[in-house]
């Protein structure tokens, strides 16, 4: 069994600091490329959800109402 020392501490500090700086750096090099293909993405599907759905609006029949009778106002008798 292996006793914790100083220098295990050091080096558990060390990895952990150099990983965030690393994370960082990278995390700042590519997030605004990923960020900006997303909203591209977005953008595609939102225009062709509009182009969609402007084309089935204006293909659509309005549906003719069916006139039943006339509509008789009545209050309830008690």
């Amino acid at each position: 069994m292996e006793t914790a020392s100083f220098n295990g501490l050091l080096k558990a500090i060390l990895y952990i600091l150099a990983f965030y700086y690393i994370f960082k750096f990278l995390a700042r090099l590519f997030l605004p490329v990923i960020a900006k293909k997303v909203v591209e993405k977005a953008s595609e599907q939102f225009q062709q959800q509009q182009q969609t759905n402007t084309h089935s609006t204006t293909s659509e029949k309005p549906k003719a109402k069916k006139i039943v009778g006339e509509y008789i106002d009545f209050e309830e008798i008690k």
